[in-house]
């Protein structure tokens, strides 16, 4: 199981199920403006899922990608509204393929604060 191929799988699809079967339940979450980990399956899944939508609108894309071992650094670009988002998914697993921690960096700042203005958005809407 190539956990890469898996979700670059989920980026194209959305499909949760992909999620469910990729992450360990350990795993923790990085967010850019969050200073603690989130820690578990469920959190992580949730900021995952909201990422997604958010970034997906706007054309998202992996335009570099750096493996090594079982560590990968895939940079993305994609746009929210006339903003240009650019940032890195920063992705490690086990030796089960199950990712254990994502970590996720985003530039320039005023990409960051949109970004984090539409997950504030979107996480308080799937908490209802």
């Amino acid at each position: 199981m190539d956990p890469l191929l898996i979700w670059h799988e989920f980026v194209k699809t959305g499909d949760m199920g992909i999620l469910d079967q990729l992450l360990a339940n350990e795993v923790s979450f990085h967010s850019p403006v969050v200073w603690l980990p989130q820690k578990g399956k469920q959190l992580t899944k949730m900021y995952l899922t909201a990422a997604m939508h958010i970034l997906r609108q706007g054309g998202f894309h992996y335009s570099k990608e750096i493996v090594s071992g079982q560590q990968a650094c895939l940079e993305f670009e994609t746009q929210i509204g006339e903003i240009t988002v650019n940032g890195v998914d920063i992705i490690t697993w086990n030796d089960a393929g199950k990712i254990t921690e994502f970590k996720v960096m985003i530039r320039p700042v005023k990409a960051l604060n949109i970004v984090w203005k539409k997950m504030a958005e979107m996480l308080g809407k799937m908490q209802e």
